[in-house]
């Protein structure tokens, strides 16, 4: 395209400038938009000029993991090299440097590189403490999340929003782009299901990211008492809910990868299975997997790995079925997956292990039924069409980025 723009361009100049003048004005436009190259999406950590003045001579506490970097140096490193005071990390799971495995403890501690204290948020003290808060100004808050409910780090969002509302503390969030932000799907939260898989009344994927989702949480007046955050976000630039976004470091260590985090919404479901979605391997939910040769051919062994998951489903047991790696498209948030795999059981039992963490991670106990009641996965869809819409509603009030287009 660029050896015929200055082909065309130097043909016409020796031709009538002004016959040719509209083909010359195409050909340019054609080109630049050929040749233009997509503006880098930057996060809001990346943009210090946009909140160094509001965090100056401020004493911080940090919500961070290894996901806040600023391109290879962490957030926290930078921030001291620039004589920010900080006073504290708030941790959450899976820790401060994202070596813990799912559900495990997080112990509080100091950071060997900084000597800053590391305060556990998982586990027993899920919210910071007054006087946890005591002696800080300001808390940022800067983790790459994946857009879905029961991804923790959104439940910690939530209790460092209210903990910033109770003690009159300032929340600045340094916004980030959500992998799966270009669609909403799943029911809605119902109240009675409410625990740390879930906080809020979204549905699985809720399209969001950090930012908008504690515009959202505040708006709406979520927290405890209805009681609201002072609370700032810095934006991303150069990022729509349309864009697509694969993080550069991976957000938990069973998510290492732009298809785990895609695959992440429909697969999650199976830990309340006997299958295994590849915990103890190097692919974690990207395969499923169970220990009978009559499941598929693809096969794999979970095995004890450090940092990703020390006693894993089915451990040591060779499991047949799927490999997702090879998928050109992947698919957006579906129950077949699970579908599927219910029938290839006679006793369901046997498969379904775990039928209240399957209805804590929905959000409700009526989509269980009605799969064991062998609807198709249509009508189940259509049993939380309308709330799925009013949610949307809701969160177009938000949002901070141009939307994505819905399907007609």
């Amino acid at each position: 395209m660029r050896k015929l723009f200055f082909y065309c361009k130097n043909q016409i100049t020796n031709l009538n400038l002004f016959k040719y003048g509209s083909l010359l004005i195409f050909i340019i436009g054609i080109a630049l938009i050929v040749n233009a190259e997509p503006k880098k999406i930057m996060t809001g950590a990346e943009q210090p000029n946009l909140y160094f003045s509001k965090i100056k001579d401020k004493n911080l506490a940090m919500v961070v993991n290894q996901t806040s970097m600023i391109g290879n140096l962490h957030l926290v490193d930078f921030l001291i090299s620039n004589k920010i005071s900080i006073k504290k990390i708030f941790a959450p799971e899976h820790g401060f440097r994202g070596e813990a495995g799912a559900g495990e403890k997080v112990d509080n501690s100091k950071d060997d590189k900084t000597g800053i204290p590391i305060i556990s948020v998982y586990g027993k003290n899920r919210k910071p403490s007054a006087e946890q808060l005591a002696d800080v100004d300001i808390v940022i808050f800067d983790i790459q999340d994946v857009g879905c409910r029961f991804y923790t780090y959104i439940s910690t969002l939530h209790y460092i929003m209210e903990a910033c509302a109770e003690n009159n503390k300032t929340l600045l969030i340094l916004d980030r782009p959500n992998p799966n932000g270009d669609y909403i799907d799943g029911p809605i939260l119902q109240p009675v299901f409410r625990s740390f898989v879930g906080m809020d009344p979204i549905p699985v994927v809720h399209g969001c990211t950090i930012g908008e989702l504690a515009r959202m949480i505040n708006g709406e007046k979520w927290l405890a008492n209805g009681v609201q955050t002072k609370l700032e976000v810095i934006k991303v630039t150069n990022y729509t809910h349309d864009s697509k976004y694969d993080p550069p470091v991976k957000p938990s260590p069973n998510l290492p990868n732009y298809l785990s985090i895609r695959l992440y919404p429909s697969l999650c479901f199976f830990e309340a299975t006997s299958v295994s979605v590849g915990r103890g391997t190097q692919f974690p939910f990207q395969v499923l997997g169970y220990p009978n040769q009559a499941f598929g051919k693809f096969s794999f062994t979970p095995q004890s790995l450090k940092g990703m998951e020390l006693n894993p489903l089915q451990k040591d047991k060779l499991c047949f079925g799927d490999d997702f790696r090879e998928l050109k498209v992947v698919p957006r948030f579906t129950l077949s997956y699970f579908m599927d795999w219910l029938k290839k059981f006679q006793n369901k039992e046997e498969f379904l292990t775990g039928s209240k963490w399957f209805n804590q991670l929905m959000g409700n106990d009526s989509v269980l039924k009605m799969i064991l009641e062998d609807k198709t996965e249509i009508e189940i869809r259509q049993s939380w069409a309308k709330e799925l819409n009013d949610y949307q509603l809701i969160r177009k009030k938000y949002l901070l980025y141009n939307d994505f287009n819905l399907p007609k």
